[in-house]
């Protein structure tokens, strides 16, 4: 159970889903019900926060579940536990307990204590199917949902040996109908992972962040487009991510700890070099960012592949007026010529930014033609 292929194996009869149940309507519950909503899924909603329920449904992620004890009629196909890793279990025996849908699963980011919790509390494992859908944001609640969010993002899909095949293939299914590419396995091999590339970095950017806390009104002045980078995703919600960590601590604490090293070592070497004009002082840093560059281009690119091609980025300045970036990707379509990436660097002060556009090396003079010919200020080889 260790690659997508694997999700697809015997579901050459994709179920039906057609009536889900989301248990919580913040970010990820309602960006859920969204994506299933536009594939015109009955979606029912539940949240203890009356006002988020309120602006879910508002929004169109669907309808209010009757808030009554009774069994629902009939059962939805699916529910979906959006909430935080210490409630899930609770939430899944209520749900099931109620007879609320045939299959259930959540999108808790961490699996192996929610799995542990739900067995303990005598939940039907046969029907519960931990997943995690890889698509977030660094703000929250339903105001911040999108229906694209899971969009070409992994599902990862964590069923035990007790889990029925027809409920993974239901889970898979809507994973699928949100967008996403089901991954199954194990739990503990889940948590490992997501320490590696998603908890211990939320962790590294919050340090660096808070860096930022001692630095005076100059230094802030000068912070550009790669600190913003950085430090994204540290605008979580701290609550949220002190749980989320603390339901992987092992795993995210190895990580961690490796990352320390490798800064401490890296710290010494720099000490050593303002004390000494000796290069060879300066190893260990040359190492790191050897390293680092290595490892930054083992991350999937565009449909899922390793090994990306060397895209080439052409700088245009684009003014921050409405339409302006609608208008860019218009004329590279007149030019027949795909934009395969494209980052907005937006110039301090001023009422313009430039638009770094990354296409295919053959498609450069296509392209740099074309938007000077429309007007644009095109800057090819910067």
């Amino acid at each position: 159970m260790s690659n997508t292929s694997d999700a697809r194996r015997g579901e050459e009869q994709q179920p039906a889903v057609r009536r889900v149940t989301v248990i919580g309507t913040g970010l990820i519950g309602t960006s859920v019900a969204l994506a299933l909503r536009s594939r015109d899924v009955d979606v029912t909603l539940s949240d203890p926060d009356d006002a988020c329920l309120r602006l879910a449904c508002d929004l169109g992620a669907g309808r209010p579940l009757p808030k009554t004890t009774g069994l629902p009629s009939p059962p939805a196909d699916l529910a979906v536990i959006a909430a935080p890793p210490a409630v899930v279990p609770a939430v899944l025996h209520e749900a099931q307990q109620r007879g609320l849908a045939h299959v259930y699963t959540d999108v808790a980011s961490v699996k192996a204590s929610v799995l542990a919790e739900a067995e303990r509390l005598g939940c039907d494992m046969a029907t519960f199917v931990p997943g995690h859908p890889m698509g977030g944001r660094e703000k929250q609640g339903p105001g911040a949902a999108r229906a694209d969010l899971f969009l070409g993002r992994s599902w990862a899909l964590c069923p035990t040996d007790k889990a029925d095949p027809q409920a993974v293939a239901v889970v898979a299914e809507t994973a699928r109908m949100c967008g996403a590419d089901p991954l199954l396995l194990e739990a503990r091999a889940h948590d490992r992972a997501v320490a590696l590339v998603s908890h211990a970095p939320h962790v590294a950017s919050s340090a660096v962040a808070a860096r930022l806390l001692h630095g005076d009104e100059t230094a802030l002045a000068l912070a550009g487009q790669g600190v913003r980078d950085v430090t994204r995703v540290a605008g979580g919600d701290p609550a949220m991510w002190t749980e989320i960590l603390t339901h992987n601590a092992a795993p995210v604490a190895e990580v961690l700890h490796a990352m320390a090293a490798d800064l401490a070592r890296t710290a010494d070497a720099l000490s050593r070099v303002a004390r000494t004009a000796d290069d060879r002082t300066r190893e260990p840093v040359c190492d790191l960012l050897e390293r680092g560059r290595s490892g930054h281009d083992r991350i999937p690119g565009k449909h899922g592949t390793v090994s990306r091609p060397d895209y080439t980025v052409i700088p245009v300045v684009i003014p921050d007026k409405p339409g302006s970036l609608g208008r860019l990707f218009a004329a590279a379509s007149e030019a027949g010529v795909n934009i395969e990436d494209v980052r907005i660097e937006h110039t301090p002060g001023l009422p313009l930014g430039v638009a770094q556009v990354y296409v295919l090396p053959a498609a450069v003079d296509t392209l740099a033609r074309a938007l000077a010919a429309d007007g644009w200020s095109v800057h090819p080889g910067v």
